[in-house]
């Protein structure tokens, strides 16, 4: 009985009692929870990481805390991996976005497509329902210039009664033009202040022969 006493006794004087708490722990403890709380998984590859992990590596092994200070830091290691990884294919996706090749077939092999055949106009006649196209009574003279697809020419003046010499515009011989603008065929455009006075009928517009000195050339003598 006595000897089995003093055996236990010497045990327990053997047992030695674990090392104090970890002040490395504690701080680089206090400043993950910070970090991370202010930038979640961005915290992983904040630059002050290396620190946390320098003071976490020096908690002693004996120490309470030795166990959780290996888990923290394995924890930070994997998440800085997986956040390297997930920046890594951030990068090769925004590259390969750049890298796209271009659609334009002239800087490429896509074959480009055919243009629309366009319809040739149908001539639907003065009493046509729809819209007259080309110039109207009131259409700019300016826009004859240049508009029109360019189908409309200047003509010789004319003298209208009451209202003088004036300008006169036709329709261009050309065959798209006479496709395009079928009612101002043989038609004169009469300019008065810019802008169309009137569209007049060849046939109503009579010529006039004069002589030097302004008079007019009676019509039986107009061909002699």
């Amino acid at each position: 009985m006595g000897l089995g006493l003093a055996a236990l006794l010497f045990v327990s004087g053997c047992s030695r009692a674990p090392a104090p708490p970890s002040p490395e722990f504690e701080q680089a403890s206090r400043r993950w929870t910070a970090l991370y709380a202010q930038k979640l998984d961005e915290a992983y590859l904040d630059p002050s990481i290396g620190e946390i992990e320098a003071q976490l590596q020096r908690v002693p092994a004996d120490s309470v805390d030795s166990a959780a200070s290996q888990s923290l830091l394995q924890r930070i290691q994997q998440g800085r991996s997986r956040m390297q990884a997930a920046q890594d294919e951030t990068r090769r996706a925004v590259a390969s976005a750049r890298t796209v090749p271009t659609l334009d077939p002239s800087q490429t092999n896509i074959p480009r497509p055919p243009e629309p055949e366009r319809a040739e106009p149908v001539d639907a006649g003065l009493g046509d329902a729809g819209v007259i196209g080309g110039p109207q009574m009131g259409t700019p003279a300016s826009e004859l210039v240049a508009g029109f697809q360019g189908c409309f020419t200047r003509s010789v003046p004319v003298t209208v009664e009451g209202r003088g010499m004036r300008d006169t515009w036709q329709l261009s011989d050309r065959a798209s033009c006479q496709l395009e603008y079928p009612s101002h065929r043989d038609t004169s455009l009469v300019i008065e202040d810019g802008r169309v006075l009137a569209l007049l009928p060849k046939s109503a517009m009579r010529t006039v022969r004069r002589y030097e000195d302004g008079g007019a050339v009676p019509p039986d003598d107009a061909g002699r």
